[in-house]
């Protein structure tokens, strides 16, 4: 009957299909991993991939991408990042935007969690015969000054984040000019600027990883509004933080929906 709820078979056979859509040939091992000491585990982990994965908002490389952020950014679970590289893989995400997606998280988690991130990448890329991949560095302007290098940093970050950039900075300039630059410098000149990953797509993956972090509320609302700027929309920025709450707990998940309410609530005020 159209409206109904399914039922747990139902429920449980749409959530295999899904990790296995992800997962590959490595589903089987992984469910059998938990199988002799926490069966239910298993299934609320198939359960979570039919509750979450089967949600509209977001395309399955989207959410793999998602997942590859917050779990470098956590530093704390190689092997699922791993599992989440290879699913990305799996479900379309070039190399190129994996290894984007890392060094992203150079700006948010440090560059120790962005190297053990890119230790597993290449462990994933190593074993996969499929792949006929090779890093492309991205061009390097020698001729550029100091000067226009702040500039485009500086024009990205506008990009991204309007006036809220701006009040970040100003508020800096008291404290520490030189650190305000170097934000403008690396994080937006050097990381956003690069190719391989559009501007939305960054955003999804720094909230995602904002939310996982869980210690950074105010850059949460902040790339919040900066997601909303560069194309995502609200249902969007939702559907992020949802699908964090099976990677960093329901209160990391709870504490970012609080944060969208407040940037929605604040957009609305302004008409946005």
């Amino acid at each position: 009957m159209t409206g109904t709820a399914p039922q747990p078979d139902a429920r449980y056979d749409r959530g295999l299909a899904l990790l296995t859509q992800v997962g590959g040939e490595n589903t089987p091992r992984v469910l059998a991993g938990m199988a002799d000491i926490a069966p239910d585990l298993a299934r609320l982990t198939v359960e979570f991939y039919s509750d979450i994965y089967s949600r509209p908002g977001l395309t399955l490389p989207q959410r793999q991408i998602l997942n590859i952020a917050a779990l470098t950014a956590l530093g704390t679970a190689a092997p699922q990042l791993r599992l989440h590289i290879d699913g990305a893989l799996n479900v379309g995400v070039t190399p190129t935007e994996i290894v984007e997606v890392i060094m992203h998280m150079t700006v948010y988690a440090g560059f120790p969690a962005a190297l053990n991130g890119l230790g597993v990448a290449k462990a994933a890329f190593a074993d996969r015969t499929d792949l006929d991949w090779s890093p492309v560095p991205a061009p390097i302007d020698a001729q550029e000054t100091p000067e226009q290098r702040y500039a485009r940093g500086l024009a990205a970050l506008q990009a991204v984040d309007g006036q809220a950039g701006e009040r970040v900075l100003a508020a800096l300039a008291p404290v520490s000019p030189d650190f305000a630059r170097l934000l403008v410098e690396f994080s937006f000149a050097d990381i956003y600027s690069r190719p391989g990953l559009d501007l939305k797509t960054r955003e999804l993956a720094t909230v995602a990883a904002c939310t996982a972090l869980g210690t950074a509320a105010a850059q949460l609302r902040v790339h919040l509004h900066g997601l909303l700027n560069v194309g995502g929309t609200r249902e969007e920025a939702v559907e992020v933080i949802m699908q964090m709450s099976g990677y960093a707990g329901f209160p990391a998940a709870l504490n970012g929906i609080a944060a969208a309410r407040e940037v929605f609530a604040e957009r609305d005020a302004a008409g946005e």
